[in-house]
């Protein structure tokens, strides 16, 4: 098996923690999965969300990308439409002169966020539209060129993704020749018709063929009962985000609390059926089941869990679980 294995992180913020100890534990989180083999650490653009602590993402990328040496490092992603197509070049022009070779440069043409935040990030009602996006990326590379007078983007472009969760940015990315990134975390049953469709409209740009990656919601423990307890604290975060309370990852003893509701079950049911947790057994075969369904080039691991010692361990086991292709994959 030659797919590669990489990481998703957007720096949890747990119950009675902070903001702080959140990023560090995503520089010790990324020193740690690089030891193991990962190929690549992207941090994830969320804003005005308690619960996430990587919504200046390019700042972040740059700490991350000097916590370590080997591991590519980028954006998974930067959702366009906030930004200025120019401040972005500049941002990652910056990253790809500091850390050459090492850095990418996700794109998302969602908000990530609600209307009213989104409205404060773009600072104009006109800017709420994502209508125009392959206009803003077609600028945004362009900034990139090596007769460019945007410093220090000219000639320092890292590869470009687009990543989705719908058709729409796997078609534009086939279109433009562009490696793309489909969240499978939180849009499964659109996986396999939205890779379908990014593989027949691939036209050779900066890739000569298709390269395609998955985001997986991964929790992985000794057994699977105690990944199923890991499992918890994140699905009752999602429940609170689904009715518009948003919070920190809850503790084990507040998911044990909660007073869940017929309902509520069944939507956390939903959310977990799609995700892959279990024990060594459970991981490998629901992960080959899920590589071979989709037919992937890599699949990029998040794992949101309230202990950050579970987290660690997690990423642990899959590691050994797959150390051939983590083998084949670094030669």
């Amino acid at each position: 098996m030659s797919v590669r294995f990489s990481v998703l992180d957007l720096s949890p913020v747990v119950s009675g923690s902070t903001s702080g100890q959140a990023l560090r534990n995503t520089l010790d989180l990324a020193r740690h999965t690089e030891r193991l083999g990962y190929h690549r650490y992207w941090l994830a653009e969320h804003h005005a969300m308690p619960g996430i602590a990587s919504s200046a993402t390019a700042v972040l990328i740059g700490q991350v990308a000097a916590a370590t040496s080997t591991m590519r490092v980028g954006s998974g992603g930067v959702m366009l439409p906030n930004h200025a197509p120019m401040v972005v070049a500049e941002q990652f022009g910056t990253l790809e002169a500091l850390h050459p070779g090492r850095i990418d440069l996700g794109l998302g043409r969602a908000p990530g966020t609600d209307q009213a935040t989104a409205l404060a990030l773009r600072r104009s009602p006109e800017a709420l539209s994502v209508d125009d996006f392959p206009e803003q990326v077609a600028e945004l590379r362009g900034y990139f060129a090596a007769d460019s007078t945007v410093t220090p983007a000219a000639g320092n472009e890292p590869p470009v993704w687009l990543l989705g969760s719908s058709g729409y940015s796997a078609r534009l990315a086939g279109l433009l020749g562009l490696p793309f990134a489909f969240a499978h975390h939180f849009s499964a049953q659109n996986t396999v018709p939205a890779l379908n469709l990014y593989r027949e409209s691939f036209r050779p740009g900066a890739l000569d063929e298709p390269y395609s990656m998955i985001g997986v919601s991964v929790m992985a423990a000794g057994t699977d009962a105690e990944a199923r307890d890991m499992s918890r604290p994140q699905a009752l975060a999602f429940l609170r985000l689904r009715r518009g309370t948003p919070g920190p990852l809850p503790t084990p003893e507040e998911t044990a609390a909660y007073p869940y509701t017929e309902l509520d079950r069944q939507m956390i049911d939903a959310r977990l059926a799609d995700q892959v947790i279990g024990g060594p057994e459970t991981v490998r075969r629901r992960l080959d089941e899920l590589i071979a369904r989709t037919g992937v080039d890599e699949v990029m691991v998040v794992t949101q869990v309230f202990d950050h010692a579970d987290r660690l361990r997690s990423y642990e086991i899959l590691a050994d679980l797959y150390k051939e292709a983590f083998a084949a994959t670094a030669a």
